[in-house]
């Protein structure tokens, strides 16, 4: 995952035909890692949207991951899961998918989550929220020396900040440790998608 930015796709932000022109606009941007979230009951919507942002990816080099649903993840053969910790073990998802998949791992501000998460063969790690979000404006707060502890228990492991973050205080987040920044408002609201995406990526 040599990649700075990770998209974070919002169904209410980004409502049908958006949904696609959005993501779109990121991967001409640079973006090479979007994750589809949606949290609506429409399976065969989700299964279709899905499908489709898929191929969109891969015409640019760039990777879908699933949130929290292995078997959408499946279905489609999408490039890796997120969960979160309500979304059962990665050690399950592990045998589920396969060896090839990406599983990344909410692990809110818990380094003991991490650790777990790493010994479970997450491929990636996630702390956050960092900043109020409007994503998850009820999320509990992360300090920064989060990721700086974090550090030391991932190795080479990719780390992923997420909640809030922006270019205004994206430096921040990095100078602490992070490898990802995990983005969707600050992103997807931007008048200019794709060069909002140039932006974030140049931060490093």
């Amino acid at each position: 995952m040599k990649t700075l930015l990770y998209a974070i796709t919002d169904s209410e932000l980004l409502p049908d035909q958006m949904l696609f022109d959005g993501v779109s606009a990121a991967l001409e941007g640079g973006c090479r890692l979007v994750q589809y979230r949606d949290k609506s009951s429409d399976k065969r919507r989700r299964v279709s949207d899905a499908e489709r942002l898929l191929h969109l990816c891969h015409q640019h080099d760039a990777k879908l991951i699933i949130n929290d649903d292995i078997e959408l993840a499946k279905t489609i053969q999408a490039d890796g899961v997120h969960l979160g910790q309500d979304d059962g073990s990665p050690l399950r998802a592990r045998d589920f998918l396969g060896e090839k998949f990406i599983i990344g791992v909410t692990c809110h501000a818990s380094v003991a989550l991490a650790q777990q998460a790493l010994a479970d063969s997450a491929n990636y790690i996630a702390f956050g929220r960092f900043f109020p979000s409007r994503t998850k404006p009820l999320a509990p707060p992360a300090p920064l020396e989060l990721l700086r502890e974090a550090r030391k228990v991932a190795g080479e492991i990719p780390i992923v900040a997420i909640g809030g973050i922006t270019l205004e205080n994206a430096a921040s987040i990095l100078a602490a440790g992070a490898d990802l920044i995990a983005v969707s408002h600050s992103l997807f609201a931007a008048h200019d998608v794709s060069e909002q995406a140039r932006k974030f990526n140049q931060l490093r």
